[in-house]
């Protein structure tokens, strides 16, 4: 199955998310995934390689999601192989106060990828029409101009050599729930929970109408969203890591020519190796 055409938000497409069942498997179920994405994992760290080697193109990968939505475990699972000498990832909160005081893509274009990086956005540019649009922090005529100045951001990343994908992980509010009572129950893991988890799940329907706006203003040629069914976490991890290796094949990313004369090295350091050749 091709994820990236079964998955990808067609530019000029309306959809809304919630006419998307977020337990789709589309019959992979559970059987050996882990298995597949193991096998992807492998590729993802190759091509990784061969850019950074190449260091003339990047990759930014964007991932957006409800609170338990599966951001980090995506990241964790499918990326985990990926060499940090060429690959970074960027969690964004509240603005301090020196990027607030700038204009709302400022945080995020300081950060982007250079060349020959892989670079991870947990949560993004599109927090800026999520949350604040749900708690209206802007008007709605601002949102509108900012989804325009974010696909302005987005080309000029794309000027610069750079692949962009964007993966909203879809769950459901119940199985949302139920990641938050797992939470609860595993002590190693209460340190994520805060009463503000609880207290957004009053504005899931406004987030899911924020959603389909990024998603239907934002999906473009050059920077594609992807709406990932995640209540099936290994689904979701095979979804996204097939995602990632097919854009990457197709940046064809190739090993640079060596500058050192090769014959010369091996016959003043390795004379015995080069009479055998």
């Amino acid at each position: 199955m091709n994820f990236t055409e079964k998955l990808i938000v067609a530019p000029g497409r309306k959809i809304d998310v919630r006419d998307i069942d977020p337990s789709e498997d589309f019959g992979w179920g559970k059987k050996n995934l882990d298995r597949l994405v193991e096998r992807n994992t492998r590729g993802l760290m190759e091509y990784q390689y061969k850019i950074y080697a190449e260091n003339r193109q990047s990759l930014l990968l964007v991932f957006q999601a409800m609170d338990a939505g599966g951001k980090d475990g995506t990241i964790n699972h499918v990326l985990y192989a990926m060499n940090p000498q060429g690959c970074r990832s960027h969690s964004f909160k509240v603005p301090t106060k020196e990027e607030a005081e700038h204009d709302f893509l400022w945080r995020y274009h300081k950060v982007a990828p250079s060349a020959g990086e892989v670079v991870i956005f947990n949560r993004s540019h599109y927090e800026s029409v999520l949350v604040e649009k749900v708690h209206g922090f802007v008007s709605p005529k601002e949102v509108k101009k900012r989804y325009g100045l974010i696909n302005d951001f987005e080309k000029t990343l794309l000027s610069n050599r750079t692949t962009i994908l964007k993966f909203f992980l879809h769950i459901s509010k119940e199985e949302q729930l139920k990641r938050f009572k797992d939470r609860l129950d595993d002590k190693r893991k209460h340190w994520k929970i805060s009463e503000s988890d609880y207290t957004e799940r009053e504005y899931w329907d406004d987030y899911m109408k924020a959603f389909n706006g990024l998603l239907n203003h934002c999906s473009t040629k050059h920077a594609p969203w992807f709406v990932i069914p995640s209540n099936n976490k290994e689904f979701r991890n095979l979804a996204v890591s097939e995602i990632i290796l097919d854009a990457m094949k197709h940046m064809k990313p190739a090993l640079p020519e060596t500058t050192a004369d090769l014959n010369r090295i091996r016959k003043l350091y390795y004379p015995r190796a080069a009479k055998k050749e």
